[in-house]
């Protein structure tokens, strides 16, 4: 029987002893595969083309570009990409503003190792993880709170929202067509909107097209 493909992990962390304390944990698993361990947002951003991970584990604090705005630029170039913010801090600001730059999910440094596992296996799965106290943190009463939109899935609902279809949404903001129908299914599965006059009502309902004149 063929052994599966492992999955392929790229670390990030200015921090060299809680990166190989990370790769040393995840290397124990026989189905996953550490490819790079890097030090700055810069060194992930110039080199995940070339890596291809499946999963990007990143920190949130680190010098130069900081895992937000790396999170950010990753998820421009490819936005089917998982990352998973590893951080020290459980502020619910931190979480949220993690999860409404893209990353699929939130761990806490300190969790047990096999949490750090099911994390990986769950934005695998293409669902959203956050750790216990990191739920805790963002949702103290236990509710479940709707996913946000990124920056750039907000400039693509009001693109939509205006009635521009996915090509010339693509040549407005200089990016492929393929990458505009990613942006809209994740739009779409975050708002639970179905159609495209769903996401026009959103829209105008929740003053993304405040300004612009249009009208439903």
């Amino acid at each position: 029987m063929t052994a599966p493909v492992p999955i392929r992990i790229a670390i990030v962390d200015d921090h060299p002893m809680v990166a190989e304390g990370i790769q040393a944990i995840l290397e124990s698993y026989d189905d996953i595969e550490v490819i790079a361990t890097l030090s700055t947002g810069q060194d992930i951003i110039d080199q995940s083309e070339s890596l291809d991970p499946d999963v990007i584990l990143l920190d949130l604090n680190m010098p130069g570009i900081g895992g937000l705005s790396t999170t950010e630029m990753l998820l421009e170039r490819r936005p089917d990409m998982r990352i998973l913010i590893l951080s020290m801090h459980d502020s619910p600001e931190y979480i949220s503003s993690a999860l409404s730059h893209g990353a699929m999910g939130y761990v806490l440094k300190d969790v047990p190792t096999e949490e750090i596992k099911q994390a990986i296996d769950t934005v695998m799965r293409g669902e959203r993880y956050l750790c216990t106290g990191a739920e805790g943190s963002l949702n103290p009463d236990g509710s479940d709170a709707r996913e946000q939109l990124t920056n750039r899935e907000q400039t693509i609902l009001l693109q939509l929202a205006q009635g521009k279809s996915n090509k010339e949404v693509a040549l407005e903001l200089d990016i492929s067509v393929r990458t505009v129908e990613t942006h809209r299914k994740n739009i779409k599965r975050k708002l639970g909107i179905s159609s495209t006059a769903g996401l026009t009502r959103y829209a105008l309902e929740h003053g993304v097209l405040q300004g612009t004149g249009v009208s439903l």
